[in-house]
């Protein structure tokens, strides 16, 4: 049984030889170009110094300064250096790394952050810390969109499961007392949201991208009805959630930079972690996620050798949007937070770009997250320390790189084969 569902998967995941993708060189190419011009059309000069260790960390490290003029132009000496490296690949039929696309992104990084603090400090560990804080939902809702996918199911309705998660943590949390009893009970709604995909998609066989939208409106909706009528009339009763402690790590809390930024964080976070780790490994290392993988590629060959194809993808949906819902507590409960009308604000969309981003992998996935994340957080430091980027611009930062990322960077990229289809065994 094991090896014909493996070969199913194997051979669903081969990939057609001999088959050029320009689009990441000829996206490297076109964000090379506006990153020059950005920089002939509104030079800067003197230095820009970036703060990397904080006051609390036990080996302090030296502030880092950086010419702007000389630096913005060395980092575009090496973004056109690595984008005609990829259309040097694409040429000869290979694939562009993704080692090549993170070098491109964190040379554009650098190269964009000394040229809008000239003359200005960026808090480095603070920046970091604020993209892994932003990236957390981000990631729980990927993670659920991960797993969905490869067993077969558009989960469009991340959104909703995040939101409906927010409101059910702020909601028992505040009427408890008891943080951890709001993550039950976001999970617990998260699953509710996906109980209502799974039955119409899978058992009523009705378009699970259809199905996801109208979840994800209905849970606005709702949601935003009982706040108005509830919730803010009620505020200090049923909508004034405590929040978790931050637990330092001894020891690794006190890393330069990666202790600030990691290992002073809240159960959530630790869990985030936890859950990571434990879908690729369940995904790529045990029966469960073989199972899981044939039912999303091939779903009548997994049918052939005994895997109920359908309570398969019924029993991973409710999975992943407990995942997803867990992920919503981080808007009210992980930061103290009152629940508010829609304030997940269109995360669980970028947790489905992260997902197409990241080629269904969960360690991938959660990288394209912390990229989201990163870009979220970078537009609010910019803000801080004065930037002259305009604030419309920053406002658009994290949606642009979004948008970049998954229509140009990504390459190809292929989909488990029966991902979004129904499986109507006969």
């Amino acid at each position: 049984m094991t090896l014909t569902a493996d070969g199913a998967v194997a051979a669903q995941a081969t990939v057609t030889a001999g088959v050029r993708s320009w689009k990441a060189p000829i996206a490297l190419a076109v964000f090379t170009v506006l990153y020059a011009l950005l920089m002939l059309a509104a030079p800067r000069g003197g230095e820009t110094s970036f703060r990397i260790s904080t006051e609390a960390d036990a080996l302090q490290l030296p502030v880092a300064t950086a010419p702007v003029g000389a630096t913005v132009w060395v980092v575009f000496a090496l973004l056109a250096a690595l984008t005609l490296g990829a259309a040097i690949l694409v040429r000869q039929y290979r694939q562009t790394p993704l080692w090549l696309i993170a070098a491109y992104i964190l040379l554009a990084i650098v190269g964009f952050l000394t040229w809008a603090g000239a003359g200005a400090t960026i808090p480095v560990a603070g920046l970091l810390a604020g993209a892994v804080a932003l990236a957390i939902p981000l990631i729980y809702g990927a993670l659920a969109g991960v797993i969905g996918e490869r067993v077969g199911v558009v989960n469009i309705a991340i959104e909703g499961q995040l939101l409906a998660g927010a409101f059910s943590a702020a909601v028992v949390a505040t009427l408890t007392g008891q943080p951890l009893l709001g993550l039950v009970a976001a999970m617990v709604a998260g699953m509710l949201v996906a109980f209502v995909l799974a039955a119409f998609a899978i058992k009523y066989v009705v378009d699970q991208v259809i199905v996801g939208v109208v979840l994800n409106v209905l849970v606005a909706g709702f949601t935003s009805f009982l706040f108005s009528q509830v919730l803010q009339p009620n505020q200090a009763t049923l909508n004034n959630p405590p929040r978790f402690d931050r637990i330092p790590i001894p020891i690794l809390s006190e890393i330069p930079v990666l202790g600030p930024v990691l290992f002073r964080q809240t159960i959530i976070v630790y869990l985030m972690y936890i859950a990571v780790a434990l879908v690729w490994f369940a995904m790529f290392r045990t029966r469960w996620g073989l199972r899981l993988r044939a039912v999303g590629e091939h779903p009548q060959a997994a049918d052939t050798v005994g895997i109920n194809v359908n309570a398969t993808r019924f029993w991973n949906v409710l999975l992943a949007g407990a995942i997803a819902g867990l992920g919503g507590t981080v808007f009210t409960i992980g930061n103290g937070i009152a629940f508010n009308k829609e304030m997940t604000a269109g995360a669980g969309f970028i947790a489905l770009a992260a997902v197409i981003f990241g080629q269904w992998d969960p360690i991938k996935a959660t990288l394209a997250a912390l990229l989201f994340g990163f870009a979220s957080s970078l537009q609010n430091t910019l803000s801080v320390i004065g930037s002259p980027v305009p604030s419309e611009f920053m406002l658009m930062l994290p949606y642009v790189v979004t948008i970049f990322v998954v229509a140009g960077v990504v390459g190809r990229s292929r989909a488990p084969a029966a991902d979004g289809q129904p499986y109507i065994k006969g």
